[in-house]
């Protein structure tokens, strides 16, 4: 049975007071725009959801000033969108933003697998796959997004580069608005799972290439997913 509105604002609720919580009080603005970011990278935050400040700067804990640097820091980062009239919403994506994401998408992660990689980043990308294998097993298909996700930015902290890792949790955040206006997980993620496990063979393998063309066809054929998906 489908959640109903009152139950999806309440589980936003807590989640939000959780983010509060764990911001203790000393949240400046790149902080509480850290909170936020979070939450639309784990499907919390959805495309259209509203975020009035009286009440989200309530339930975090800062101040409605913070809470307004860090709408404008994300609102550059492409997350969120003010409305005259209506407010400080998540942004929904066209097909234009998924084409353009997944250009950059791709510079990123063949950037990563191009470099030397360490045992311990190597360890990062097995554990998302058994983690992405484990929450499709128990039918978590939001659980297999988040793995997802996190395969994906392991891939690229394989260049050992913060600035790129920087710039993949930026990207990872706008792609989950895109598989959330998508509808259901499932489609989307269930296919990959074992594409994921493979392309971390071939990388611990030190199959540069074989990971290359592995990659090529895979975001390939993800980006057309998407793409459809959005009409």
């Amino acid at each position: 049975m489908a959640a109903r509105p009152r139950d999806d604002a309440d589980r936003l609720q807590g989640r939000l007071s959780r983010a509060g919580r764990a911001l203790a009080g000393g949240g400046g603005a790149d902080r509480v725009a850290e909170a936020l970011r979070d939450l639309v990278a784990d499907g919390a935050l959805v495309p259209g959801t509203r975020l009035p400040e009286d009440a989200t700067s309530a339930s975090l804990g800062v101040s409605r000033n913070t809470l307004r640097e860090a709408f404008r820091l994300l609102a550059r980062e492409g997350l969120l969108q003010h409305e005259l009239h209506r407010g400080v919403s998540v942004r929904t994506l066209s097909a234009a933003d998924v084409a353009d994401l997944y250009r950059f998408r791709r510079v990123l992660e063949f950037a990563a697998i191009d470099g030397p990689h360490g045992p311990l980043a190597l360890q990062r990308v097995r554990a998302a796959v058994e983690d992405g294998r484990a929450a499709g097993r128990a039918g978590d298909w939001d659980g297999v997004a988040s793995a997802n996700s996190r395969f994906h930015s392991a891939v690229v902290a394989l260049a050992g580069s913060p600035r790129m890792d920087e710039s993949m949790r930026h990207l990872l955040a706008e792609l989950r608005l895109a598989f959330a206006a998508a509808g259901d997980p499932r489609p989307f993620h269930e296919p990959y799972l074992e594409d994921n496990a493979r392309l971390a063979e071939h990388l611990e393998a030190g199959e540069r290439g074989r990971a290359g063309r592995l990659l090529a066809a895979y975001l390939d054929r993800a980006e057309a997913q998407l793409l459809a998906a959005h009409g």
